[in-house]
């Protein structure tokens, strides 16, 4: 696995620094108070930059760090030091590019907190473990999509808990006719 690109985190912090949905692959960071002091001094570093338009490079504690900002949104990707920067930052474009796609180009706190499930899912498709799965905005918004389908999917297509929320349904349904 040391030819295969990877990435030790994905952070998606507030205009403050704060945490709206964070993602770690690697063990620098062992606790969580480690990971949040880490958070805070990437922040710091980066919030007096303008990276709206097209994202910026850091070199932050031997760490390549690529940034973009929307909104009160801050984007950030850290690979290793060894890592190449242009396929951190097409997971960062691929991450960016897909949370605009789901939020329906509303991003902002708000809607990112309101739909955070979607946003975990999509943190899910582009990386596990570390390594890079996907990076194409519309097929990691598309697998996410499927993900939160309704319940008038077929069964085999929805998770267990949309399965019970559907059997659910109908059982009720039965019971009032």
């Amino acid at each position: 696995m040391e030819f295969c690109p990877s990435v030790k985190n994905i952070l998606l912090l507030d205009s403050e620094g704060n945490r709206v949905a964070v993602k770690y692959y690697s063990d620098d960071w062992p606790t969580n108070s480690s990971k949040e002091a880490f958070e805070k001094a990437v922040f710091t570093k980066t919030q007096k930059t303008n990276a709206r338009a097209e994202a910026e490079i850091t070199m932050f504690d031997n760490n390549i760090v690529i940034y973009k900002f929307a909104q009160d949104l801050h984007f950030f990707v850290t690979g290793g030091d060894d890592e190449n920067e242009l396929i951190i930052s097409t997971v960062l474009q691929g991450f960016f590019d897909a949370v605009g796609l789901l939020l329906r180009d509303n991003v902002d706190k708000k809607e990112a907190l309101e739909n955070l499930d979607l946003i975990l899912l999509c943190l899910d498709e582009i990386v596990d473990g570390g390594i890079i799965l996907e990076t194409d905005a519309n097929v990691i918004a598309g697998k996410v999509a499927t993900h939160s389908m309704d319940s008038g999917a077929p069964l085999s297509e929805q998770t267990i808990s949309q399965a019970l929320a559907t059997a659910r349904e109908h059982l009720t349904r039965s019971l009032l006719r």
